[in-house]
């Protein structure tokens, strides 16, 4: 048992609200938590002794477990499987829960994944934050976009895409291991949607599945055209347009994957999610993080799949929904979607939250994204 868990009352509020709110676990039942090695530098230390402590208070019979890490793993091993039926939940400290989020034959053994990586971001407003009040703001998101006749998306990079309201698939549209915190809507299919979206510092991987190179750095902003599923050009400095067409081709070939496919697209939800240190200190971590945050919008490329196996990303966008910016540069705003109001009001934390949401999302000085480690990184506004 680390000391800091044992005196870090927010730590333990995280991973209360992580057992009671989003697992819903009770006393007497078992939970096996499956963990990383933290010396691997993806989940920091301290993480399973923090949950073990939360439970053994609320009378939960808590194991933990260490499990390698497998780049391409597609399924747990069958032993591991059984080890997960014998118990209540499933936690994940490991990037296998991401990887296999989208794996139906997990849906009867019910796994969490958990996306604060370190005990910061567990004692923060992103693991601290009543996890319910975030599942009833992605239903009330997803609902306005179903019902929504126009979509726009714009950042200030050039990024500009529209098409009609969401078709949601009517199953399996979602993932099948819950998220600790709730922090993206319902993957957003790309079908009838058109335009093109601005890409600066690097193209990346989804999670899904990891390879070398992981990320692809970019010179200046890259333009990516798309008319539903297909991707149609790149467009910007010559060398970047080179290294878009090499790496969507080494990945697709790596995979056997539709190269030029764009499944699906989702905003972050929580205002609370911030990444504290730069994205290219490690592509791999910070794609797996960051991703929450209102700032940021994400897309699943390269193969006919959620999540697929590159990923694009836009900082600061504007959603317009039937003309209404429910998200304003980056700014999620609850209050502009039905039902939005009647969360903050009846959530206090989750308000303060919104009013003062995080900024950090692992920007360099520049202000972009960037594939280069040991920059200085953005100011703060």
């Amino acid at each position: 048992m680390t000391p800091e868990c044992e005196t870090n009352p927010s730590v333990l509020a995280g991973a209360r609200n992580l057992l009671a709110q989003c697992a819903g676990m009770r006393a007497g039942e078992t939970l096996l938590v499956l963990h990383e090695d933290p010396s691997l530098g993806y989940y920091g230390p301290g993480m399973a002794e923090a949950v073990l402590e939360a439970a053994a208070a609320m009378g939960i019979r808590a194991e933990t477990r260490e499990i390698p890490f497998d780049p391409d793993v597609n399924a747990p091993p069958a032993e591991l499987r059984q080890a997960m039926l014998a118990a209540d939940r499933t936690l994940f400290l490991a990037r296998m829960g991401d990887q296999l989020r989208f794996n139906a034959e997990l849906a009867t053994v019910r796994p969490i994944v958990c996306y604060a990586l370190d005990r910061a971001m567990l004692g923060s407003a992103f693991g601290r934050a009543p996890y319910r009040a975030f599942v009833e703001l992605k239903a009330c998101v997803d609902a306005a976009l179903a019902r929504a006749s126009t979509i726009r998306v714009t950042c200030p990079l050039g990024t500009d895409f529209s098409g009609p309201g969401v078709a949601f698939p009517a199953a399996a549209g979602d993932v099948t291991v819950a998220r600790f915190p709730m922090s993206v809507f319902t993957p957003a299919p790309a079908a009838g949607y058109r335009g093109r979206v601005a890409q600066a510092g690097f193209l990346v991987g989804t999670g899904s599945k990891y390879y070398q190179p992981y990320g692809a750095a970019l010179r200046d902003v890259l333009f990516i055209s798309f008319e539903g599923n297909r991707i149609i050009g790149f467009e910007g400095d010559a060398a970047d347009v080179e290294t878009a067409r090499r790496h969507y081709a080494f990945v697709a070939e790596r995979f056997g994957i539709e190269r030029d496919f764009v499944h699906s697209w989702h905003a972050g939800i929580h205002p609370g999610c911030a990444f504290a240190g730069l994205a290219g200190d490690s592509l791999e971590r910070w794609s797996g993080a960051a991703f929450g945050n209102p700032r940021l919008l994400h897309f699943h490329t390269c193969g006919d799949y959620a999540p697929g196996e590159i990923c694009w990303n836009v900082v600061d966008p504007t959603v317009r929904v039937d003309g209404v910016a429910v998200w304003d540069n980056g700014r999620l705003h609850p209050e502009r979607v039905d039902g939005g109001s009647d969360i903050l009001a009846a959530y206090p934390e989750v308000a303060a939250a919104f009013a003062d949401p995080a900024q950090a999302i692992g920007l360099s000085a520049s202000g972009r994204l960037s594939a280069e480690a040991g920059q200085e990184p953005a100011k703060l506004r």
